[in-house]
């Protein structure tokens, strides 16, 4: 009898607890489809009122209202973008806009940039302004990009086009005093798009976008800077070459000054096998304008290639720079330690260097080190 009571009393509560758990999925379909519906709605209010309006039309809307300037980065994602929004006091719901973003179809369709948008705005007219062209683009150059790389930057921005801004680049005559003289090579503004940050009209023509980076050489190379070259027995391209080799040869900061002795105490030197400077970033140069590419490690083979740039082979400095270098190598070409009697420096694999004054003294440091050329 007992066990009969039993098996009743275990049925109840297994009925009971299948009785729970199909409510709580009752109600949590309830919940999802509610929030779903709430979802709906609001984007279909923000879509037929914001269709009601024209870009031209949200666009005066923002010039009579409460504009703010926001800067989309580069690849932001909408999490990004809705965080920016929400940290500018342009929005209150970061989360419904990451939502009305998909829902609506704008997710992938926002343009890097600075915007000019209003607190006035429904949050689909925001996203359909940061869907056009910005009113100006965020773009960074990095220290030690080379011609191409640069270029290369620039079209992923969608800024220009890269045959017309090469053409430009080579066949416009630029009037700076630091392109005077400039001899013959196949980039002739190599070294000289100072690395920075910038912001560009995105209609630009590529003579605009060569000019701005040209003012700021301009505005970097002081005329104290003029003198020191001067004194120094040295042209202005001579100096942006040098200092393309020591900011692709080290990025400690510290190290600069130390590189440049190291390449000055070589010009200078009359021993003939030293004014070859030997510079592994030249022969990196070389592999990435033939390869597209350069080599975590160099070979002996790599020193012997056949090149206007190989310092392995040819005395003195290279033909033109390698790179765009910042203000602090350009400095540190101009300023070397002159208490530093350095000849020889090698690699230690952790990005600094170990310096030597003989070649005895560079032969342990490259065994030490495992540098084989």
């Amino acid at each position: 009898m007992s066990g009969e009571i039993n098996k009743r009393a275990k049925k109840r509560r297994t009925t009971k607890k299948r009785k729970s758990i199909f409510l709580s999925l009752l109600l949590y379909l309830l919940f999802f489809s509610v929030i779903f519906i709430i979802g709906a709605t609001i984007s279909y209010r923000y879509i037929t009122s914001a269709d009601k309006l024209t870009i031209n039309e949200i666009t005066k809307k923002i010039e009579s209202g409460n504009s703010v300037e926001i800067d989309i980065p580069f690849n932001s994602s909408t999490d990004d973008i809705a965080k920016i929004l929400k940290e500018s006091d342009i929005i209150k719901y970061p989360k419904i806009f990451k939502f009305l973003s998909f829902f609506n179809g704008h997710e992938g369709n926002y343009r890097s940039g600075r915007h000019l948008i209003s607190k006035d705005l429904s949050y689909d007219e925001i996203m359909r302004i940061l869907s056009q062209n910005p009113i100006s683009t965020n773009i960074t150059v990095p220290e030690g990009k080379t011609f191409i790389e640069t270029v290369n930057i620039l079209a992923k921005n969608n800024l220009i086009n890269p045959e017309d801004f090469i053409k430009t680049a080579s066949e416009e005559k630029f009037d700076y005093k630091f392109l005077e003289n400039l001899p013959e090579r196949d980039h002739p503004l190599e070294g000289y798009l100072f690395p920075d940050t910038y912001f560009f009209d995105p209609s630009s023509s590529s003579k605009t976008v060569i000019r701005k980076f040209l003012d700021n050489f301009n505005i970097k190379f002081t005329p104290e800077f003029y003198r020191r070259a001067e004194d120094l027995g040295m042209t202005v391209d001579e100096v942006i070459t040098l200092a393309s080799i020591i900011e692709r040869e080290t990025k400690i900061p510290e190290e600069k000054e130390i590189v440049s002795s190291v390449f000055h105490n070589r010009l200078k030197s009359q021993d003939p096998s030293l004014k070859k400077l030997q510079s592994c970033a030249t022969i990196q140069y070389i592999l990435l304008e033939r390869d597209g590419k350069v080599k975590e490690l160099l070979t002996y083979e790599d020193t012997e290639i056949d090149h206007p740039y190989n310092t392995y082979l040819h005395e003195g400095l290279p033909p033109g720079p390698l790179c765009s270098p910042g203000l602090d190598s350009i400095i540190a070409a101009l300023y070397p330690n002159e208490e530093s009697d350095y000849m020889f420096f090698v690699a230690k694999g952790d990005g600094s260097h170990e310096f030597s004054r003989t070649l005895q003294e560079h032969e342990a440091a490259k065994q030490k080190y495992g540098v084989s050329y």
